[in-house]
């Protein structure tokens, strides 16, 4: 009997410095997304810890740490706290559309004052039009860019204040990478709202979950991924609801369908 498809060929990539923790190495293990059935290896690979990055999809494979941890929100579960209920009343006004995954210079240019204002020094800091659209555009699987404008003036789309690369699984959205207006006084919380419209779109398509990528114990920068509950996190015996405030200990785990929401 033949098999659906060949069981994938996995790397590791040399230590390098850890982006997140001051004096850690990173270490990645990682696979190609190719052929007809990526979409189906992405979704494997994404429940076990995995995170898409154009066509590869990788994991963190630290021989010294287990920082990096995978979590979830249960999007059917999910009931936004006072704080994010507001900014879901301050944003409604803004005009949501999952667009297909080809880049504008519009997006770009909302991505470099993003970069500029939150992540002068990061990784992404000299990417150009044609990483970007390396970014967004090399996907072997269901991807939205999802952008958030204000109404429209004179029949004219309006501003984009907000937009996230998005995966669609067959068990919930994975958001890959998401920027917004940074400097807008108008407009505060944008990337916590992005993030609770996203919730509450998967539960109303029936998809459970929200996959947040890794939350990093002991960086200031990754806090905020825990501020959606109830929210998962995957172990060695698979994904378990945690309250990072109660749960100190936090292990790395072992290597081993519903429509897109209708936006308006």
């Amino acid at each position: 009997m033949t098999a659906q498809f060949r069981f994938p060929r996995f790397f590791v990539t040399t230590p390098s410095p850890c982006p997140y923790l001051p004096g850690k190495t990173e270490r990645k293990v990682f696979t190609e997304l190719s052929g007809p059935h990526a979409g189906e290896l992405n979704d494997a690979l994404g429940r076990i810890g995995f995170r898409r990055s154009q066509g590869v999809a990788y994991r963190p494979s630290c021989s010294e740490c287990q920082a990096c941890v995978s979590v979830r929100v249960l999007s059917q579960e999910f009931r936004p706290n006072a704080s994010q209920r507001k900014l879901l009343r301050r944003h409604s006004d803004l005009v949501v559309t999952a667009c297909k995954p080809w880049t504008t210079e519009e997006q770009f240019a909302l991505l470099r004052r993003y970069l500029a204002a939150r992540h002068p020094g990061g990784g992404m800091a000299d990417m150009d039009e044609m990483d970007f659209a390396d970014m967004v555009e090399q996907t072997p699987v269901n991807t939205y860019v999802v952008e958030y404008r204000e109404p429209s003036v004179n029949g004219r789309p309006g501003r984009l204040v907000g937009a996230c690369l998005t995966d669609h699984q067959s068990d919930g959205l994975s958001m890959v990478y998401s920027f917004f207006e940074p400097n807008d006084p108008k407009r505060p919380g944008l990337g916590t709202f992005i993030i609770v419209d996203h919730i509450v779109r998967a539960a109303a398509a029936k998809l459970p979950y929200v996959y947040l990528g890794y939350w990093v114990k002991g960086s200031a920068r990754m806090q905020y991924k825990v501020r959606f509950k109830p929210i998962e996190r995957l172990g060695p015996g698979g994904w378990r609801r945690f309250d990072p405030a109660i749960d100190e200990a936090v292990e790395a785990p072992p290597l081993g369908s519903a429509k897109f929401p209708t936006f308006r």
